[in-house]
């Protein structure tokens, strides 16, 4: 399934949209698509007790979707994959095209039809995707985590209201001075559709070994793999205990432990740990961007793609002070700045941009021994 065919995600600004003179925001606008009257139901009764949220359409098919956007104006659009007539999958451009790309979450069963459609709605374009419970899985600890991902998809989180703080580029580039001998890459919200575009950008002759820990629900994980293979072109496994880091090979972190770097003998082998962390995350981006420094000695390229918090900066830092480099998404095309801002307003990231030129960029990194 091919990425949605743009160069470069052109992101509307909900904080820009919905914020009036008096710099007070309004709600967050949100569709709701779902054949299901009682999910329907139940999702318009969670988000009608939010006073910063307020449902501006509801639709049982898509097609109903489509003509709403017609008059309506959808900031999140909460989408079932399974309906009648035209399916999530086949409206989901539309749907991106007719509401001047508002973020998707879609709202996904548990089975493994329901895992491959989801994820074939990530590559695409949809933001992130939410688990649909059984019934009487609707509870608060349900609610509280719809919520928080319909907030951050609305632009409640990581995006700016000032002007990003900068850092000469010439100090961060001069303490980059490896070349990266592996590719580490941290996404979360958004950041399956920006892997796509950043893996097809490559070229085939590119054979650094990439990493890459995507927050993900468990089960989900080995369709994720599948899919990342047929878009890279490479070999793409899942870490495990002594997992080997070869050339032209993906090795993706399971949805339920941390990815960890070795030495073994002459080899570097991934290895896994289940330990808290402070960003709450399973699996986390620091644990492997820092054991990566550990076994690669810092000839390291850590990449932070679109995604919901901090995870992944603590491990950013590390790998720039060992004299890796650290590339980030930029703000215009992530789904939610949260784990590229930090990096990016700091200076930590040598570059900052889309995932298409990050790519471009870490190839150029990759053929040198140093630049200054």
């Amino acid at each position: 399934m091919s990425a949605r065919p743009t160069s470069k995600i052109l992101r509307k600004d909900p904080i820009a949209q919905r914020t009036g003179a008096d710099s007070k925001a309004a709600p967050i606008r949100v569709m709701l698509v779902d054949d299901s009257l009682t999910v329907r139901t139940v999702f318009k009764r969670m988000i009608d007790r939010e006073p910063d949220l307020t449902i501006t359409a509801t639709a049982g098919t898509a097609e109903q979707a489509l003509m709403s956007l017609r008059s309506q104006i959808a900031d999140v659009i909460l989408l079932d994959l399974e309906m009648p007539g035209m399916g999530g999958l086949e409206a989901l451009p539309k749907l991106l095209e007719r509401s001047n790309n508002a973020q998707i979450l879609v709202v996904s069963s548990l089975t493994d039809r329901g895992a491959e459609a989801t994820l074939t709605a990530l590559s695409m374009g949809a933001a992130d995707t939410m688990l649909k419970p059984r019934p009487g899985g609707f509870d608060d600890e349900y609610r509280d985590a719809l919520l928080e991902k319909v907030r951050a998809l609305g632009g409640q989180e990581g995006k700016s209201t000032a002007a990003p703080k900068k850092t000469p580029l010439k100090a961060v580039s001069k303490a980059a001075s490896k070349r990266p001998e592996v590719v580490a890459i941290g996404a979360s919200t958004g950041g399956i559709h920006a892997l796509n575009l950043f893996l097809r950008a490559l070229p085939a002759e590119f054979d650094l070994p990439i990493l890459i820990t995507q927050h993900l629900p468990d089960s989900f994980v080995p369709v994720f793999a599948r899919q990342i293979e047929m878009a890279a072109g490479r070999e793409t496994v899942l870490a495990d205990e002594d997992v080997a880091v070869q050339p032209n090979r993906i090795i993706i972190a399971p949805g339920n432990g941390h990815m960890n770097l070795r030495k073994s003998g002459t080899q570097v082998v991934t290895s896994l740990s289940y330990e808290a962390v402070t960003s709450g995350c399973m699996p986390s981006v620091d644990p492997m961007f820092k054991s990566c420094v550990q076994a690669f000695d810092g000839r390291v390229a850590a990449v932070l793609l679109s995604g919901m918090g901090r995870d992944g900066t603590a491990g950013a830092n590390m790998v720039a002070e060992a004299g890796g480099i650290v590339l980030a998404q930029d703000e215009e095309s992530c789904a939610v700045w949260g784990m590229p801002r930090t990096v990016s307003e700091e200076g930590t990231a040598i570059v900052t941009a889309p995932p298409e030129k990050l790519a471009a960029h870490l190839e150029k990194y990759a053929a040198v021994p140093a630049w200054q």
